[in-house]
């Protein structure tokens, strides 16, 4: 019983502890982009999480072999390109534009395209109430936009909610496509494969963009911030993910997602001074009713 507790309590913890690692993502990208092109630090923390997690595969790769890797290789390495690539490019525009409130909660809606995917690919039945939840939650993106939020940290923007919008389309798409696969490859093969894919869709952004960036003017503290999105929300956090659904269900799990915009907005007030704002609490209200009607349904 005691083993059970303890186990219990580490799962929760480590639950916990990846819900604040990806909210304080938000901000770190925020500080990030004080110092880099939102396209240079989108490919840096794409390259950068594949060399972090390169490591690991190979571990596991000398212990269990490669047996079937190979098999999946093309479909992986497309994974990458259009959910990982893609994902962090519009993720970093997306954030270079509009608040840091405004990306969760639109992040938030991650749900909801992933069922829009699903119905298209026939993985998934769109029902009535279904339909109404993504139209409530379309009413709260409504009421999100029909004010402008500043602070520290930004303004916010429709043209950014886009690009962050496009971010979750995105990290759906992986999702549903990558459902079949995931049950094959474990975490580390997936993410791996995901990266060093992403990496190489990043490569000619990279050096393109860096022909008239001067890196010796980034700061300890903007390598560090790099450091910080490569590592703790790209790699450990999809691993505590991946590990959390061997031990709960997935709508479990999913259900602690709820926590992240709030979390984000506070440390977003806190470190980048943004506000919270009638229109703000009442658009992510709506939204995530809409999103809960349509995953309950």
């Amino acid at each position: 019983m005691k083993s059970d507790a303890k186990a219990g309590a580490l799962l929760y913890f480590l639950i916990a502890v990846m819900l604040l690692l990806w909210s304080a993502n938000f901000i770190i990208g925020k500080i990030a982009l004080r110092q880099f092109p939102p396209l240079i630090l989108g490919g840096l923390r794409v390259s950068l999480a594949g060399a972090f997690i390169l490591p690991l595969y190979l571990r596991q790769s000398w212990r269990e072999g490669t047996a079937g890797h190979w098999a999946d290789a093309p479909l992986l390495l497309l994974l990458g390109v259009v959910g990982v690539a893609m994902n962090q490019l519009t993720f970093v525009l997306g954030l270079s534009l509009t608040t840091v409130a405004h990306s969760a909660i639109i992040i938030g809606l991650t749900p909801i395209f992933v069922l829009l995917i699903a119905a298209v690919m026939k993985q998934e039945k769109m029902t009535a109430r279904r339909a109404a939840g993504m139209a409530v939650a379309l009413v709260g993106v409504a009421i999100l936009n029909s004010a402008t939020q500043t602070g520290a940290g930004g303004v916010s923007s429709i043209t950014g909610d886009i690009f962050i919008s496009f971010a979750a389309i995105s990290f759906a798409w992986f999702t549903v496509v990558g459902k079949g696969v995931t049950q094959r490859q474990n975490s580390i093969t997936v993410n791996t494969f995901a990266y060093v894919g992403a990496a190489i869709a990043f490569a000619p952004v990279i050096l393109w963009q860096s022909r008239g960036f001067d890196f010796r003017a980034v700061t300890t503290m903007g390598w560090i911030t790099v450091g910080y999105m490569a590592l703790f929300p790209s790699v450990i956090c999809y691993l505590i993910y991946y590990w959390a659904l061997t031990k709960i269900p997935a709508s479990k799990l999913s259900a602690f997602t709820y926590i992240q915009p709030l979390l984000t907005t506070l440390i977003g007030m806190a470190v980048l001074g943004e506000h919270m704002t009638a229109h703000l609490v009442a658009g992510g209200t709506v939204i995530f009713g809409g999103v809960y009607l349509t995953e309950r349904s």
